[in-house]
């Protein structure tokens, strides 16, 4: 268990940056691909990231995953077994080949508990250098805590609240707290899913019994870290628990499977400590064989699911956490972030999280070739009228003003596809797209202001309306699509002629006037006042006010 030393968050261990390919070009002329692999105690990962240093941001083009369960050591030496070595190297070998037909410029490889804790660890590790070519470094379990955080940090917004974050692995539990501004407590525990399994379980049905032993182990192993971490979680904070890696996205996977409308992706997604007790229960009846035979888990998952599952529940349990979310980002995600830290593509990680909805979302317009300079005025001008109307066409409290931006910013993506209907292809691109920093329940609010801001309104066999949440969520939606449309009736030029917006109600609140204030008196603006104009009648069906636009 670490002690309570300073925290060194933007540091890094590694003396090493491997390059595979002997480029000199300036990152600004193109994307660069980086390449991370994670040696675990069940799995070896690899992540190939193309980082854009214009946004400073990455985007994950290639995930691999091989298990070859390291952590299942020979039990009388401590030995990594021959069998579960020679299978990582097969796996390295595999992703070696990945890494060199993807013209990856850098390269990071760490491994962790198991490899770490073998006698024979660092031999392992001098074989793949000498048979592969690969530099590893041995984190620590502290290390790896901070790389998780990092992970996290660069999928999640934390900005009003602390968060817990859960990494259930294979030989180790990692527990972070953090905040906006820094993480509190790193800590890393030797209870994993494997070694669990590999020390404890001899049999495929868990009784009862044997469960309340493990539990009380695992709580003996996790006392130290429960204590650090909620001595520093001060009077009247609620945090937030975020869980990660394959054991919480497995669980998470299967009760979604379950939901009658079952979520696209997992990031984000809600478990509540109920659902997941009774889930535990319901797996530790079932044989290896017949868990394997639910859909979202293989056969070497159903054999760890439930000593992992009893973690993630004791867990929740000392922590007095009702619900958590997850995050499918972790610490593969977090070597990249570490190397664009240390490789200066981020200027420090709080200037990171602070803009990453604004970062995500420019990625996505780029990725989907959105004339940027034109969103751009769409988005000012939504904001504009958003901002001008107040208490009067809205009452919204500022949540939905950030999704009116994001809209605004991704609206016209589908354009590429289809200009007749590209308000549908815009909904599907957003929906399925990446949007990091937002909740599920706000991703699907962004695409379906993008969809609903031209053409008919929102009707009730409509997918994008029926994935809603509730009646809150379609109020916004139907608030802010209104807000895009006039924003977007006003985008009929490729180079903007107005100058200004001006916008007041009357006396009786009976109207909303728009003045077009161009920026030369000879201009006529005849074109975006007609525009402008067809827009009254949904507006008046949606607020039951008139609109009144006017020129000048």
């Amino acid at each position: 268990m670490p002690g309570d030393e300073p925290l060194s968050i933007s540091g890094s261990p590694y003396s090493r940056n491997n390059r595979l390919l002997d480029s000199n070009s300036p990152s600004g002329l193109g994307p660069i691909q980086v390449a991370a692999v994670d040696i675990g105690s069940n799995s070896i990962h690899l992540l190939v990231a193309s980082i854009e240093p214009s946004l400073h941001s990455f985007n994950i083009e290639i995930a691999e995953k091989a298990t070859t369960r390291l952590g299942e050591r020979d039990p009388d030496s401590g030995d990594l077994t021959h069998l579960s070595i020679e299978k990582s190297l097969d796996a390295l070998k595999r992703f070696k080949a990945i890494i060199e037909s993807n013209n990856v410029e850098h390269l990071v490889v760490i491994a962790t508990s198991a490899v770490r804790e073998a006698l024979n660890g660092r031999e392992f590790l001098k074989t793949i250098k000498e048979r592969l070519g690969f530099d590893v470094d041995l984190i620590s379990g502290q290390e790896e805590a901070r790389l998780i955080y990092l992970g996290v940090l660069s999928a999640m917004s934390f900005v009003d609240r602390p968060h817990l974050l859960l990494d259930i692995g294979g030989g180790s539990t990692e527990l972070i707290l953090a905040d906006a501004h820094d993480a509190r407590a790193l800590t890393s525990t030797r209870v994993g899913a494997v070694r669990l399994n590999r020390d404890f379980l001899t049999e495929d049905i868990i009784p009862l019994k044997r469960r309340k032993f493990l539990k009380t182990f695992i709580k003996g192993s996790l006392e130290p870290a429960i204590y650090k971490v909620l001595t520093r979680i001060s009077p009247g904070e609620k945090p937030v628990m975020v869980a990660t890696s394959g054991t919480a996205l497995a669980l998470g996977s299967l009760l979604a499977s379950e939901e009658e409308r079952r979520p696209l992706k997992l990031h984000g997604y809600c478990i509540t400590r109920r659902k997941l007790e009774a889930l535990v229960e319901r797996l530790s009846s079932m044989s290896a064989i017949q868990r394997s035979l639910l859909p979202p888990i293989n056969a070497r998952r159903s054999e760890i699911i439930v000593p992992g599952a009893l973690i993630l529940e004791t867990a929740m349990q000392m922590l007095n956490v009702d619900e958590l979310v997850l995050s499918e980002r972790a610490l593969r995600e977090g070597l990249i972030f570490d190397w664009m830290l240390r490789n200066g593509f981020l200027e420090d990680r709080f200037s990171y999280q602070s803009s990453i909805r604004q970062r995500t979302v420019m990625h996505q317009a780029k990725r989907f070739a959105v004339d940027l300079s034109r969103a751009e005025w769409v988005a000012k001008n939504a904001l504009i009228l958003y901002d001008k109307t107040v208490d009067f066409v809205h009452s919204d409290t500022g949540e939905g003003r950030d999704l009116l931006w994001a809209a605004s910013m991704l609206h016209g993506c589908g354009q590429h596809i289809n200009n007749t209907a590209y308000h549908k292809h815009s909904w599907y691109l957003i929906r399925h797209g990446e949007l990091l920093g937002y909740s599920e329940s706000e991703h699907l609010m962004v695409a379906a202001i993008a969809r609903y801001h031209r053409k008919s309104l929102p009707k009730k066999s409509h997918e994008a309306w029926q994935l809603l949440a509730c009646k809150e969520h379609k109020k916004i939606v139907l608030k802010m699509s209104l807000l895009l449309r006039m924003a977007a009736a006003l985008d009929r030029r490729p180079d903007p002629l107005i100058r200004s917006i001006e916008v007041k109600k009357t006396n009786t609140n009976s109207d909303l006037i728009i003045n077009l204030v161009s920026d030369d008196p000879g201009i006529d603006l005849s074109l975006e006042k007609w525009s402008l104009d067809n827009c009254g009648q949904l507006f008046h069906e949606i607020t039951g006010i008139n609109l009144i636009v006017q020129i000048n």
